[in-house]
């Protein structure tokens, strides 16, 4: 059950991230015409740094999750970091992302895939 902590860790910073990310960037002006990082900018700026930053840690749990696991049985787990985006996305308001049920028969095909893996290995 350990090697899965680590997995789950990967796949809930890699989410985070792109949450953060999303979230940021339409909040920065253009770097192309900056000399300086106005005031309003200091907060999105923060977020992209964390953003990344939980990118990095996700790798180094995810690195560790291989210790535990052959790559063929936790990589489709990866596939949960869609999922939890989306959602966040949808049901959060201040990320401002339309429902589709397009979208949402994609994330419900993710879901059904992971589990004939899932439940194959």
């Amino acid at each position: 059950m350990k090697g899965y902590g680590w997995v789950a860790c990967s796949v809930l910073l890699v989410s985070a991230a792109q949450l953060m990310m999303r979230w940021a960037m339409p909040r920065l002006p253009d770097v192309s015409s900056l000399t300086s990082l106005p005031a309003f900018a200091i907060l999105p700026a923060l977020l992209l740094l964390a953003g990344l930053g939980a990118y990095g840690i996700s790798m180094l749990c995810w690195i560790r999750a291989l210790h535990f696991f052959p790559l063929n049985r936790v990589y489709p787990l990866l596939s949960l970091s869609y999922v939890l985006v989306w959602l966040v996305a949808v049901c959060v308001p201040v990320f401002h992302e339309a429902f589709s049920w397009h979208s949402l028969a994609g994330v419900v095909i993710i879901v059904i895939g992971l589990l004939c893996i899932v439940v194959k290995s």
